[in-house]
């Protein structure tokens, strides 16, 4: 049974004609060996967005098969999603669960963002992010049912296309439980700079960007 309805595939195609434009990179890291309730329903979410458009490519990774590659990528968590160009992106965007419910959408536009190149970003924003020059690890933890957590995972991932020194991962605070109570997550989204700083809510870009520059400057 397809996860994806036909009205939203219509919709989905629709966009991705208007939108992509050079190849994108669908990798999904799972464990064959653990349970992995979402490995499977992760893989086939990717699946059917990749059957949409032929420049979306999908490459599943499993932890025990492909050990080197995990390795490489840095992969801990499973499922685990990475959206690149396969050149310079890297793994800088990353989805650590299910990318479902709102999440999807975050999935849908980051999609449309790596392979357009286009990051919607005011330009004073824009300016800052790509100043930085250390790294910035951001986590953006979240559930299904959080309306407000795509604009949240949004503007971490869009920060992270315009800076190689940015890295911005989505958790799924429901599956990775232990991670998001030792991270003190009581409500979603809740966003943790280098392991230290955190604050709650979906901020506009311009007030994310600050809350970096103050974390980064300690």
């Amino acid at each position: 049974m397809a996860l994806i309805s036909e009205e939203n595939r219509k919709i989905i195609v629709k966009e991705f004609q208007e939108h992509l434009k050079n190849p994108v990179e669908l990798k999904v890291f799972t464990d064959s060996k653990e349970n992995c309730a979402y490995c499977e329903p992760t893989v086939e979410i990717a699946r059917e967005l990749s059957e949409l458009d032929s420049r979306i490519e999908l490459k599943v990774y499993d932890r025990n098969a492909d050990a080197d590659e995990v390795k490489r990528e840095g992969i801990t968590k499973f499922p685990t999603v990475i959206v690149t160009d396969g050149k310079g992106l890297g793994n800088r965007i990353r989805y650590s669960g299910i990318p479902s419910g709102y999440e999807f959408s975050s999935l849908f536009e980051d999609i449309k963002a790596v392979s357009s190149g286009d990051v919607e970003v005011p330009e004073k924003v824009k300016e800052a992010i790509k100043n930085i020059d250390r790294p910035v690890e951001i986590k953006v933890y979240v559930t299904p049912t959080c309306p407000y957590c795509p604009r949240a995972v949004g503007t971490a991932h869009k920060f992270a296309m315009l800076n190689s020194n940015i890295t911005g991962e989505m958790i799924e605070a429901t599956e990775f439980g232990e991670e998001a109570s030792a991270a003190g997550v009581s409500s979603v989204p809740h966003i943790v700079i280098n392991g230290e700083a955190s604050f709650v809510g979906a901020r506009s870009d311009a007030d994310f960007a600050d809350f970096i520059l103050d974390a980064i400057k300690g």
